[in-house]
């Protein structure tokens, strides 16, 4: 007498690793352009300190040597240059000697975030410059042409898709990819030299790379960016600024977010018009912000919109060791509003700061920059294996429909902890991270035909 039991389906061994070769696979044909992009363009944006030294060194740096004029003879210069009706935005005085003094306009001919600077020769007074610079940190021409084709590919807000779609799939891709190489070196596999194993062993020892690139990169994006943000304000860890307002600054919190990336994308403050600036201003508040022990040569000072606001004097050096002290100053009385140090801030803040640093290539100079060339190229070499081998093991009509498995199939496959483990993680990255969750559709849309359409091959051809 025999007797049948009801058994669950049993599962191939190896229905996950499958799934997430599939997804890796996805992720490498279809992510892997903009993720080259990106790479390749991040290159370039490395090297940029070395090259607008050079291309634009007329501008920066001067062979006049001697005492150094005031702040105000050096902004009544620039103003006599530029021309009546623009406003001083800002003004860095020379770091050091043999540098020139950089005194930015609000010109309202010029674009969001853009704004005129006048290269100042401090010891003659000459104008060694006169160009548009960009964001708070006034990127030169060159580098706001290279990182507006990083960030957008010059397409503005539309564009910053891409490289939010690159940096959401990145740490998917490389964590993916670990667990694939850690499977196949289980099995022991003898393969050597071959392209896909250079493709694991690059990712293997870039992945704290990838990963940092990654993490840093969605903190600037569009959507991602201001979930982040949101996050970072929830608990506190919002990047300080200086209060501005006079009268009002022991209410205000020391916690004002203030954005690291405003270098990218962020207006100046709202400025005085010309006809009401008092350039002399600039030598005594510069000189109160020294007293306050804002030590850094790489100062900014910028004046304040209204009469109830105060001016504010910012360090700017992002090298190592960070020097971002500012402190806001009443420009009437020479009173100190409010101050912030860098040593205030809270750790998440700290991190933020340094990993945005040095994901520019300014926290640790030269060796930074190398770094970052090293981890994009072998991103971007990683890229080119992956279509290689795809192009070597692309399907064709004769190839079995078996060998052909698409994520449903796959998804069949998997037992129910699996499924509901995937499912909440696709919603709460998705969530997070809304480019990779639209995107993560659009893959399971394509799938989905690419299986109705095998599925219909068979009988389109028994009909023949």
């Amino acid at each position: 007498m025999s007797a049948s039991f009801s058994s669950p389906e049993p599962r191939p061994p190896g229905a996950f690793v499958a799934f997430l070769k599939r997804l890796h696979f996805y992720i490498g044909v279809f992510v892997g352009p903009f993720m080259l992009v990106a790479a390749l363009s991040g290159v370039v944006y490395a090297l940029t300190p070395q090259i607008e030294d050079s291309l634009y060194a007329h501008a920066l740096h001067t062979d006049s040597r001697g005492p150094a004029m005031s702040l105000q003879a050096q902004i009544q210069r620039a103003q006599a240059s530029a021309g009546p009706g623009l406003s001083v935005a800002a003004v860095r005085p020379a770091p050091r000697e043999g540098d020139t003094t950089r005194v930015m306009f609000s010109d309202p001919g010029f674009g969001p975030s853009e704004h005129r600077a006048l290269f100042v020769d401090p010891v003659s007074g000459e104008i060694r410059g006169d160009m548009k610079v960009y964001g708070t940190s006034g990127v030169l021409p060159l580098r706001t042409w290279i990182d507006q084709f990083h960030r957008g590919l010059l397409l503005g807000d539309v564009g910053r898709i891409y490289s939010e779609l690159a940096a959401s799939w990145l740490w998917v891709a490389a964590l993916g990819g670990l667990v694939l190489w850690a499977v196949r070196r289980r099995r022991q596999s003898r393969e050597r030299g071959n392209v896909r194993r250079w493709h694991a062993t690059t990712g293997v020892w870039l992945l704290l790379g990838l990963l940092f690139f990654s993490a840093t990169g969605l903190t600037w994006s569009q959507y991602a960016g201001d979930n982040i943000g949101v996050l970072r304000a929830y608990y506190g860890w919002s990047t300080p600024s200086v209060a501005t307002s006079l009268g009002q600054s022991a209410a205000m919190p020391m916690s004002m977010p203030m954005d690291e990336h405003a270098e990218h994308h962020m207006h100046m403050a709202p400025t005085t018009q010309a006809s009401e600036l008092d350039p002399a201003l600039f030598d005594s508040v510069l000189a109160k912000a020294r007293a306050e022990h804002i030590d850094a040569a790489k100062v900014e000072i910028r004046p304040s919109a209204s009469n109830d606001k105060a001016w504010v004097v910012s360090e700017i050096d992002r090298s190592w060791p960070t020097q971002v002290d500012a402190v806001s100053i009443n420009p009437q009385t020479l009173d100190v509003v409010d101050r912030v140090r860098f040593s205030d801030y809270s750790l998440p803040a700290k991190l933020t700061r340094w990993g945005i640093d040095a994901h520019m290539g300014v926290l640790f100079g030269l060796a930074n920059q190398l770094v970052l060339v090293v981890f994009a190229s072998g991103l971007a070499a990683m890229v080119v294996m992956g279509y290689v081998m795809w192009w070597r093991r692309r399907p064709t009509l004769s190839q079995p429909r078996n060998q052909q498995a698409t994520l449903s199939s796959l998804w069949r496959s998997l037992n129910p902890g699996a499924k509901w483990t995937l499912i909440l993680a696709a919603l709460l990255t998705g969530f997070a991270l809304p480019v990779l969750g639209v995107s993560l559709l659009g893959f399971i849309v394509l799938d989905a035909l690419l299986g109705y359409r095998r599925a219909a091959r068979p009988l389109v051809e028994g009909k023949v």
